[in-house]
């Protein structure tokens, strides 16, 4: 078992991590105020030449987002909407702003009633008005707004659909963009001709900025073409929705504007800034290991893929051995879980079961694995500490992880071993992180 120091240092290496990716924290190190001055990373813009300035915020983050972005420039701000996935009655905005929860993970009708708020709000907005976009992972749920005619319903058969029939993420949002009034750079077309300013915190693996929330203020790279290419790869036109299939075939025939392009006019009007990503909790964990003692590496490529398999590639990786101890290998990424069991987990602790067995007996070792939002899939973990002591102490609690593992159900696994880490909801998502120690 590990030893008090060392969960010790485990807890210092997360929460310098979930310091460095916390909302307030990215927006202030992004932010730089000097009278009416505003420089994002290092762009000036003067605050005193505008009409108006509108906050508008959604995402996981999007209360501590607003909170740092207040704190700083409140005083030039006029008003603004604040759209969360649940309310926080600890951060406590000025009451210019109007602060709604949407639905998450799947839209409802609060996200709908809180996207036509923010969508009325930057339609009023004029040539002389500043609008500043706050978005973060979830926002694509939380603010949702169906085209005329869509219900979300179909939007909830559509996907359902695509997925049943193996489409991944990228043909998903690529669909969903089409027919949402918000997503594909259209919360900006909205707005026009007002100047946008976004801050983006990403939750996507690359970094693709289009993906982040479906990219409300990004140009957008597909088209109508490409959603009917997509429906007919997996033979859906007579399954989807009739109104879906309606608006994409009538798009592709050019008689729909397009979401947001590359070039388009209104682009001179916006920018839109990467300020903080999985790379930033990486790196500060790189950083703080190193002031710890620790002989500290990156895995270099992100850890993605079926979570068991993540799980088992992690295993191998303790398996070898090292030169320098102390030492901690580092890596981030976003695994996937395929449900086939009726138990409980998330994609955290399913790659940590799934590296029970292959770290048995393996001594002075330690694996952890950790979503930085704090909520690892349904669960209230963020993760799971597993140790080569983990496998033989469940057996003598007639615990086999094979058989947990066979039924999705590692949290009820780590629950009886006592290895789950519970941060409570951080209020920030840059995916998950994963710690490899030699002790």
């Amino acid at each position: 078992m590990l030893e008090e120091s060392q969960f010790k240092l485990i807890d210092e290496l997360i929460r310098a991590a979930l310091t460095a990716v916390d909302p307030e924290n990215v927006v202030k190190n992004a932010l730089d105020l000097k009278n009416s001055i505003l420089k994002i990373q290092n762009q000036p813009f003067d605050l005193s030449e505008f009409e108006h300035i509108y906050l508008v915020a959604f995402g996981k983050a999007s209360l501590k987002m607003a909170k740092a972005t207040d704190d700083l420039i409140g005083r030039f701000i006029t008003g603004g909407i604040i759209v969360s996935k649940k309310k926080n009655s600890e951060i406590r905005l000025p009451d210019k702003y109007t602060c709604l929860v949407g639905g998450h993970p799947i839209p409802d009708q609060n996200s709908l009633e809180s996207a036509q708020r923010i969508l009325n709000l930057v339609k009023d907005a004029g040539n002389r008005d500043l609008i500043i976009c706050l978005i973060s992972g979830g926002g694509s749920a939380l603010l949702t707004l169906p085209e005329n005619g869509i219900s979300l319903k179909d939007i909830a058969d559509l996907t359902k659909l695509l997925l049943e029939n193996g489409a991944n993420i990228q043909e998903i949002n690529a669909i969903r963009k089409h027919i949402d009034r918000i997503k594909g750079g259209k919360l900006a077309i909205a707005a026009a001709p007002a100047r946008i300013v976004t801050l983006i915190l990403s939750d996507v693996i690359g970094n693709s900025l289009e993906a982040v929330a479906s990219g409300p203020t990004v140009p957008d790279s597909t088209t109508y073409r490409d959603c009917l290419e997509i429906i007919q790869k997996y033979h859906l036109s007579e399954k989807i929705p009739a109104a879906i299939y309606e608006r994409i075939l009538i798009g592709a025939g050019g008689d729909i504007p397009e979401t947001l392009k590359d070039d388009s006019p209104i682009l001179k009007n916006i920018s839109n800034y990467l300020i903080g990503d999985n790379s930033t909790a990486v790196s500060a964990i790189v950083e703080k290991g190193k002031s710890l003692g620790l002989n500290v590496s990156v895995i270099p490529k992100p850890i993605i893929g079926e979570a068991r398999e993540a799980g088992r590639f992690l295993a191998a990786e303790l398996r070898k051995p090292v030169t320098f101890k102390p030492s901690l290998l580092v890596g981030g990424g976003e695994t996937t879980v395929t449900i086939k069991g009726k138990g409980l987990g998330g994609r955290n602790l399913e790659t940590a079961l799934a590296a029970v067995k292959d770290l048995a007996g393996i001594p002075n070792i330690a694996l952890v694995t950790l979503a930085t939002d704090g909520e690892d899939g349904p669960t209230d973990a963020a993760g799971a500490i597993v140790t080569g002591e983990t496998f033989l102490e469940g057996l003598k609690k007639g615990l086999d992880p094979d058989l947990f593992l066979d039924n999705n159900d590692s949290y009820h696994y780590f629950e009886q071993m006592g290895g789950l880490i519970k941060t409570g909801s951080t209020g920030t998502n840059v995916n998950d992180l994963v710690f490899l120690f030699h002790f």
